[in-house]
């Protein structure tokens, strides 16, 4: 592989929603290698792990996805999902059904993808799965990710928990007080259940204790051209409950494609409660009062992304005690 220089690194990591440091680590090694496949370049199948990864599957289910076949999450890997929208596909064109895409079934892609397009489907199929499951957090799954062993994001997990468990919801911790899975475990984790979402929370670090504020990310990849709606949508209800709730700085929302916002099944959110190098930040959630305030924040920001808009409060203004009133406690 070409060398690459630190900015044209710096720029490949911008563009692929990584984290930006100008260096070649394990996650951009991966993305740079997935980035040189276009569609036509391979024959691609469902294989044993490691399932193949690249711009040509991505470019595979974007086109399949247009055409109206349930590929699951455009994320650039085949897997049983994307085989099973091909056999659909090959089937409704009538050439062979294997669930391989070589090269018929690339020529019948082309010829067709100037033909049927429209709207998004995965983004109509997300939104209504969310829309089916009512405005009750009784029938919600929720799974929370608190950071390494960090233990003031642990504490905000425990009281968020108990507010969730509170209102009837199921709740799931991938850690719990002293040990710390791997990623790769706490995706399996939550991606073993029916989660309706996941929730990573963290503490962010800088070279410096100038950087500060919070914010939070959802997966979304502009090389890509997709984005998760409803993740999304709750990332920019929880960024602004918070900073609405506290003197936090809005640091806003992003877009981006770490394997935990990519490989979870159920939209998934990062949120950043500010910068462990920053001393302002630090003070504020090692206090118990302000943990609480976030946890309130979460909770809130859960319950409005299941609200339908016309039941939708103004922001920071919504109260826990408030759903019971809305018969949406169990």
């Amino acid at each position: 592989m070409e060398q690459l220089s630190e900015p044209d690194v710096r720029s490949f990591q911008q563009a692929r929603g990584l984290t930006v440091t100008g260096l070649v680590d394990e996650v951009t090694a991966r993305a740079l290698e997935e980035s040189r496949w276009k569609l036509g370049d391979r024959s691609l199948n469902l294989q044993e792990p490691p399932l193949l990864r690249g711009d040509d599957v991505a470019a595979l289910q974007s086109r399949l996805t247009e055409m109206g076949f349930n590929c699951g999450r455009v994320d650039g890997i085949y897997g049983f999902r994307t085989e099973s929208a091909v056999k659909e596909f090959q089937k409704s064109v009538g050439i062979t059904v294997d669930g391989k895409c070589g090269p018929a079934t690339i020529i019948a892609l082309i010829r067709l993808t100037k033909i049927v397009s429209g709207g998004a489907p995965s983004q109509l199929r997300e939104n209504a799965i969310q829309k089916n499951r009512g405005p009750a957090l009784a029938n919600k799954t929720i799974v929370l990710n608190p950071d390494g062993t960090d233990e003031l994001v642990y504490d905000v997990a425990v009281r968020t928990e108990g507010r969730l468990l509170a209102l009837g919801a199921s709740v799931f911790l991938t850690r719990g007080a002293t040990n710390n899975p791997s990623e790769v475990e706490r995706i399996s984790f939550a991606n073993s259940g029916s989660a309706d979402l996941v929730i990573s929370l963290h503490e962010d670090s800088y070279h410096n204790d100038k950087a500060h504020g919070a914010s939070t990310y959802y997966y979304g990849s502009d090389a890509h051209g997709v984005h998760s709606i409803v993740g999304e949508r709750f990332a920019s209800l929880v960024q602004r409950e918070i900073c609405a709730r506290t003197d936090f700085v809005n640091c806003r929302t992003h877009a981006k494609t770490w394997d935990l916002l990519r490989l979870t099944k159920a939209p998934a959110v990062r949120i950043d409660l500010g910068y462990k190098t920053n001393p302002g930040d630090v003070a504020r959630l090692s206090r118990p009062d302000f943990r609480d305030v976030i946890a309130e924040a979460l909770v809130i920001a859960i319950q409005r992304l299941y609200l339908a808009a016309e039941d939708d409060a103004k922001t920071g203004t919504l109260r826990i005690a408030d759903l019971r009133k809305a018969g949406i406690r169990r």
